[in-house]
């Protein structure tokens, strides 16, 4: 007579505690699954030929005003293709005349835009002004607060009323972007409260503009900074896209690390799919590890498998792809996927 085999000790935990594990090791494997070959890279290794990305709206931030519009076709001719259709540009957060925009500011992105059908308008609007300012916790407190009473509402009402009257009431609108750190007065930390509420009052007053199509784009930067950045999400109601800036930082982190740290890249894509929203992001690119073709592979694939409403390598020199010498292996990648044969849906 054969003995019956062991009981797994697992087997005698409650029913609660057995579906939680369940469900961890899915998530867990349903993510691995999914990790683009160039997270397991590591970063010495020679990165291979990287594949087009095609039907991922992706574009370059090449500078806000009038000479950033024009830099998009330099871009493209360095490319080699015609695969840039996301337009994205930044309103000054100095004073909130500046944050109501301007025509001067519009107008070179309208006509961008209007040039060819399917091309995308993104604006990072911020919530305050002197938002660069570095304003102590106590005034930004105050003035999320104020901001949530309606205070604010004819600015933004204004901004909504420009982006309209100049053909881009379709922008996608980043509001209070990388609330969760500690760089702008738009920040959460000092009263996500007050936070939420000042967001949903914004959108409110924005989606309260005749001929307006605006989705808003509620866009932490990547990983745990000052607070983490779910306790800021203002709600299904009022959030049409769930970004992230990810950046290659810290020095010495690896790609796949940025993806599994504490609300890193793979918490975004889950925390998006939770709540039934697509993804973006707004800005990425080089930061503190150089030369790092193992980690732009890493991001375009993960772009091919979460398929972002848009994309924005955001050049900045010294630590750019196209405006840099400094950096040959990594633009070789970027040149690979976003080249010929990128352009266009699929």
């Amino acid at each position: 007579m054969s003995r019956p085999p062991a009981r797994l000790p697992w087997l005698t935990w409650p029913r609660a505690a057995l579906t939680v594990l369940l469900a961890a090791v899915a998530v867990l494997l349903l993510v691995t699954d999914r990790i683009p070959p160039g997270g397991r890279h590591g970063g010495s290794e020679p990165a291979p030929e990287q594949q087009p990305l095609p039907g991922v709206p992706s574009g370059f931030f090449t500078g806000s005003d009038e000479a950033g519009v024009r830099r998009i076709a330099q871009v493209q001719a360095w490319l080699g293709g015609d695969s840039l259709t996301v337009g994205h540009t930044y309103l000054p957060g100095d004073r909130w005349s500046n944050i109501e925009g301007h025509p001067a500011l519009f107008g070179p992105w309208a006509r961008w835009k209007a040039e060819r059908p399917g091309r995308l308008f993104v604006l990072n609007v911020p919530l305050l002004d002197r938002n660069e300012a570095g304003l102590p916790d106590t005034e930004v407190r105050a003035g999320l607060r104020r901001g949530a009473d309606g205070a604010f509402d004819g600015h933004f009402r204004t901004l909504g009323e420009r982006l309209v009257a100049q053909g881009l009431g379709d922008a996608v609108l980043v509001l209070g972007w990388e609330m969760n750190g500690t760089t702008y007065s738009h920040r959460c930390r000092p009263d996500p409260t007050a936070w939420k509420a000042y967001w949903r009052r914004v959108v409110g007053v924005l989606r309260g503009v005749p001929g307006q199509r605006f989705r808003f784009d509620f866009t932490p930067s990547r990983g745990l900074d000052a607070i983490p950045w779910p306790h800021c999400y203002p709600g299904d109601d009022v959030v049409d896209i769930i970004g992230m800036d990810a950046y290659d930082q810290p020095a010495g982190l690896s790609f796949e690390e940025q993806v599994y740290e504490e609300y890193g890249l793979a918490h975004h894509v889950r925390f998006a799919a939770a709540h039934g929203k697509p993804v973006s992001y707004p800005e990425w690119g080089l930061f503190r590890n150089g030369d790092n073709p193992a980690y732009v592979r890493g991001m375009l694939d993960w772009f091919a498998a979460y398929r972002p409403v848009y994309q924005t390598v955001t050049d900045y020199c010294p630590h750019g792809v196209w405006q840099c010498d400094a950096n040959p292996e990594s633009a070789r990648i970027v040149k690979g996927a976003l080249g010929p044969g990128a352009s266009g849906p699929s």
